[in-house]
């Protein structure tokens, strides 16, 4: 049965032809067919669902991983006239309400939200009361682990389309290797004949990888910035590279700004807006800023320094030249900051006994086959950062360990915005009873006061939710200010799995060779930018296309200038002795506030600098060792100090 599309497409889109793969695609859809749809940046993914979506019966869920992307495609939608609707944590909770009774209605035909909503109790019963049609899942490549950009509760979208019964699925990225891309298929049982891929070669990008010492390389980024015309973003590494090479620009007269997440949000979207509407021509950024960035002039992107791997890269490169003009992609080569990229990933990866210690807290802590975390605390005690305990709780989940069952704020503070009586006089009868018992079991500290939920439930026996909503409520009257704090995550504990006692070495052995293959990429990176051979032509082969010339005539490695990288000053161990001397102080420092012995990887962590909770809880870093050894990378830092008998 065909399907006429070309209708909705001019209804609903104003387009009068598809681009390449989007009829392809939404015709697999609409024959009730899951596919697969990987398409360069900038080339029309997203109206594969969206047009499908208004000729299916129920509700199509789009799981995206940003914000900023949700908030651009509901715009978008809303101008199409086509009813779409976000459960995110900026609505409020009356907004909140009006949307599930929108999608509850059919009013609603598209709802966002980010892989994160599912753990909400409350939204997946909401939603597993709501027919749907179809799963899409954006930017899907952060289901597989051999993909960058890993999403560890992206691993359980397959189990959450099941539970939902969802017929069909569409998922789109516009990076995906051979192996990335079966995974994919795999975990989502589409067949390899529904995968829809578009040519991934553009030939208005100018690829050009330039060696450049760390010394020339602000006056090098100031010259090429100059020969450009339009707008461009330069990628950095770091939060301050990105301030201190923006100030830079701005001396030189060049209008730029930094972009980096450590600014408030409110910053972030004006720089963001600015740049859009062609108020500010540079943003020097780290990765923060991109996704959802659907500027088609950008005229140049640079690479200040190394991005973290190919796919990282040829995401970056694709958000220049949309509207298909002539546009440059530079990189500012050296092999200076390969060990600050291979930190990212050493500092990642937990300890055993980190692992051990948070088994032996669920152990512990269990309490009718429940147990509740408090993300911040767990991950300073065990000292793993926050991202990998995440990913280290989606592996307990995926063994079956643990499951999410709700989460809570801990911590309710509120200040009164009117006199106690004013606020009183505005109930009658048991609701007034009710505000007067939970003004009387707060304790006021000057102005803010602590509500003890515990007392009031006992004072008043009520339900945790009538509390939650009562102040919800009073502040959606602008009579109290809210503030929650300290979110608890509650999970139903398999106690029988957890008594497995090869169970840390096995979660430990995972993040280990995600450790190795994260490295593998690093190097293939920079096997990339040294090759002798058209880049990109290279760079569509790693993405599983071959149908691209042998020669683009636009890189730089085919106008006869192939890159070799090198280190702009040979980086210098410090001598044995004073490294030696250096881990002696970091030992006595922690024996006064811990008992445990120094590890190889504590030892290593410290002379490269990198950060972990041990070290931010006891002011480590301000000990003259800390990133003596940072320029050196860390697997030769490993071997010295085994060498020597440390650690």
């Amino acid at each position: 049965m065909t399907v006429d599309l070309h209708t909705p497409l001019t209804q609903y889109f104003g387009f009068d032809q598809f681009r390449p793969g989007q009829e392809q695609t939404i015709d697999q859809l609409l024959q009730g067919v899951s596919s697969l749809a990987i398409f360069p940046t900038g080339s029309g993914k997203s109206l594969c669902y969206q047009l499908t979506a208004t000729q299916l019966p129920h509700l199509t869920l789009v799981i995206s991983p940003l914000l900023a992307l949700m908030k651009d495609q509901l715009e978008f939608l809303a101008a199409k006239g086509i009813a779409a609707a976000s459960i995110d944590s900026t609505l409020t909770p009356d907004q909140n309400r009006q949307v599930m009774a929108d999608v509850r209605s059919g009013k609603t035909k598209i709802l966002m939200v980010s892989v994160e909503r599912f753990k909400n109790e409350r939204f997946r019963q909401f939603i597993q009361s709501v027919p749907v049609s179809m799963l899409v899942v954006d930017e899907a490549h952060c289901i597989s682990e051999w993909g960058h950009n890993f999403r560890p509760d992206y691993l359980k979208l397959p189990a959450y389309r099941k539970e939902l019964n969802i017929p069909l699925v569409l998922l789109l990225t516009a990076t995906a290797t051979r192996k990335v891309k079966l995974d994919m298929a795999q975990k989502f049982a589409i067949g390899e004949q529904h995968i829809v891929q578009t040519g991934f070669y553009r030939a208005n990008l100018d690829l050009q990888v330039l060696p450049v010492s760390a010394q020339d390389k602000e006056q090098c980024l100031q010259q090429l910035i100059q020969q450009q015309s339009g707008a461009g973003i330069v990628y950095v590494t770091l939060q301050h590279t990105a301030e201190q090479v923006a100030g830079f620009l701005r001396q030189q007269g060049i209008n730029a700004a930094a972009y980096h997440a450590g600014f408030e949000d409110e910053k972030r979207q004006k720089i963001q807006s600015d740049f859009m509407a062609g108020r500010l021509d540079v943003v020097v950024a780290t990765i923060a800023f991109g996704m959802g960035i659907d500027k088609s002039d950008i005229r140049f992107v640079i690479h200040y320094d190394l991005p973290k791997s190919i796919e990282n890269y040829s995401q970056e490169i694709g958000r220049a030249g949309r509207d298909g003009q002539p546009s440059n992609c530079i990189t500012l080569a050296n092999l200076d900051g390969l060990n600050t990229v291979e930190n990212f990933v050493y500092g990642d990866t937990p300890e055993l006994r980190g692992i051990e210690y948070v088994l032996n807290t669920i152990r512990q802590e269990c309490q009718n086959q429940q147990w509740e975390l408090q993300l911040y605390g767990l991950s300073n005690a065990s000292n793993i950062r926050q991202l990998p305990m995440k990913t280290l709780l989606v592996q307990l989940e995926l063994l079956g360990v643990i499951r999410p069952l709700y989460s809570y704020f801990a911590d309710f503070k509120y200040k009164l915005l009117q006199p106690e009586s004013q606020i009183l006089a505005r109930f009658n009868g048991e609701r007034q009873d009710f505000v007067q018992s939970i003004f009387a079991n707060t304790s006021f500290k000057r102005v803010w006061g602590s509500l003890s939920f515990d007392a009031l439930q006992k004072a008043y026996n009520c339900d945790r939710k009538r509390i939650v909503a009562a102040l919800d409520y009073l502040q959606e009257q602008q009579l109290i200010e809210l503030e929650t704090k300290k979110i608890t995550e509650v999970f139903q504990v398999d106690q029988a799995l957890l008594a497995d006692e090869g169970l840390g070495q096995k979660l430990y052995d995972y993040f280990a060779e995600k450790e190795q293959k994260e490295v593998r990429r690093i190097a293939s990176l920079v096997n990339f930018f040294e090759l002798d051979s058209c880049l990109s032509r290279n760079l569509s082969l790693y993405f599983d296309d071959s149908q691209t010339a042998q020669d683009c005539g636009h890189c730089s490695v085919c106008r006869g200038q192939p890159a070799k990288l090198a280190y702009s000053t040979t980086p210098q161990w410090p001598d044995n002795e004073q490294i030696k001397s250096d881990l002696n102080v970091l030992q006595q420092h922690l024996a006064a506030k811990t008992q445990q012995q120094l590890s190889l990887d504590t030892c290593c962590r410290f002379l490269a600098g990198i950060s972990v909770p041990l070290f931010a809880r006891n002011k480590v870093r301000q000990l003259s060792g800390f990133g003596c050894c940072e320029s050196l990378r860390y697997q030769e830092i490993r071997e010295k100090v085994s060498a020597l008998g440390l650690g």
